[in-house]
């Protein structure tokens, strides 16, 4: 298919903007972006999501869906999936990173009786000061309480007290975040050949 002559001109003129903005972020980021993520400012994105400035990230290739409350200061990164069809509360000061995928819906019953039940809500709460780690999983009717840390790969099924570290699949309590008075942090594992 030969392109009109305007269409290839605007196919020109991004391709001209694509190299701009990538140069910037590699001069300004040491990065390559997708060109998607550069055009889109990802605190603009968390400004729209949360109506004011709560100086959240939401980076442009995350799917953000129903009734969703970001707390300050959160970072959300890219390619994420925050499902609030059941109603998802994330604290301030967390950081979700790449791939997490947060459910508050699921269509177990629905298809495994022919779509003759209805899919299943349950609400998912994140607490304040916690790091979810790339590609964990965290299913319906979860609540994680604040300062933990859920390991790359977890798949939450249970809830989480507060200070805890959770890795595996199912996702099991390793060990324990402490925030000493001086804002230091230090982790006690119950095993001591357990890392993350």
């Amino acid at each position: 298919m030969v392109m009109n002559r305007k269409l290839q001109e605007l196919k020109d003129s991004l391709f001209e903007l694509h190299k701009e903005l990538r140069k910037t972020s590699f001069q300004k980021f040491k990065r390559i972006n997708p060109f998607y993520e550069d055009i889109i400012d990802w605190k603009e994105r968390g400004e729209f999501w949360c109506v004011e400035d709560k100086n959240v990230t939401i980076y442009n290739s995350t799917t953000v869906v129903g009734d969703v409350n970001i707390g300050e200061n959160t970072w959300i990164g890219p390619f994420c999936s925050l499902d609030g069809n059941g109603k998802l509360t994330i604290g301030k000061n967390c950081s979700i990173s790449a791939g997490v995928q947060i459910l508050t819906h699921d269509t177990v019953v629905w298809a495994l009786t022919g779509g003759k039940q209805l899919y299943e809500y349950d609400s998912v709460t994140i607490g304040d000061c916690c790091f979810i780690g790339t590609h964990a999983i965290i299913t319906k009717g979860v609540t994680i309480g604040s300062h933990c840390i859920i390991g790359a790969g977890a798949v939450v099924t249970k809830n989480v007290s507060s200070n805890s570290i959770v890795v595996g699949v199912p996702g099991k309590i390793i060990g324990k975040t402490i925030i000493n008075n001086d804002d230091t942090i230090a982790f006690r594992y119950f095993n001591k050949n357990n890392n993350i």
